[in-house]
C-alpha cells in the first residue's frame, strides 16, 4: 500500500512538472507585450490610423517617406505594380498588407515572385482583407523599401532574403484596433 501511494505521488509530481513546463513554454512565446511585437525592420512611432477628409490631408506631415502610419484618407488599392498615393499605402498598411516599393518602370522579377509566393497574385479583395503583398512604383526609390504598419525596411537588392522575413513577420498585422 505504501508503495502504491509513493508511485501515485511520484506520478502526480511528474504531471505537475510537465504542466509547469508547458506553461513556461507558452508564456515565453507571447508577443502581445506592452512594448509591442518585435520583428524585422526599423520601428517608427505609431501616429494612429485616423481617417480624414481630403481637405484635412493638406495639413498632415509624416515621419517617413513613404509614410508607415498616420492619419489618411481611406483609399483602397485596386491594383499593384503602379504608383500609389500615400493615402493608398497607409490604408493598405492599416489593414495589414505589406507594400514593397521600387523605383524602376516595371517591378523587378524577384519582387513579383516573392509577392506571388507569399500571398498569391494581387487581388483587391485580398488587399481589403489585409492579406496582400502590394508592389508600388515610386520613381526615385533606390533599392526596395518594405513597408508594414510602423515598420520600414530598406534593402539594396530585390532578391534580398530579408524581404521574405519582413513579409512573413508583418503580413496580416496592421494597425491596432
Amino acid at each position: 500500500m505504501a508503495r502504491a501511494l509513493l508511485l501515485g505521488l511520484a506520478g502526480l509530481v511528474l504531471v505537475a512538472g510537465a504542466v509547469a513546463a508547458l506553461l513556461l513554454f507558452f508564456a515565453g512565446r507571447d508577443d502581445a507585450g506592452v512594448s509591442g511585437p518585435q520583428g524585422p525592420g526599423l520601428v517608427l512611432p505609431d501616429r494612429g490610423a485616423r481617417h480624414i477628409s481630403p481637405a484635412e490631408r493638406r495639413s498632415v506631415r509624416y515621419d517617413s517617406e513613404p509614410p508607415v502610419s498616420g492619419p489618411h484618407v481611406p483609399v483602397a488599392v485596386r491594383r499593384d505594380a503602379t504608383a500609389l498615393s500615400d493615402d493608398q499605402i497607409l490604408h493598405a498598411l492599416e489593414l495589414g498588407d505589406v507594400v514593397l516599393v521600387y523605383g524602376t518602370r516595371k517591378p523587378p522579377a524577384p519582387l513579383r515572385a516573392l509577392a506571388n509566393d507569399v500571398a498569391g497574385p494581387f487581388d483587391p479583395a485580398l488587399a481589403q482583407a489585409g492579406q496582400a503583398m502590394i508592389l508600388a512604383r515610386r520613381p526615385g526609390t533606390r533599392g526596395v523599401l518594405a513597408l508594414a504598419w510602423t515598420r520600414l525596411l530598406r534593402v539594396s537588392s530585390p532578391a534580398d532574403p530579408s524581404l521574405r522575413v519582413f513579409a512573413d513577420a508583418w503580413l496580416g498585422r496592421g494597425a491596432r484596433r
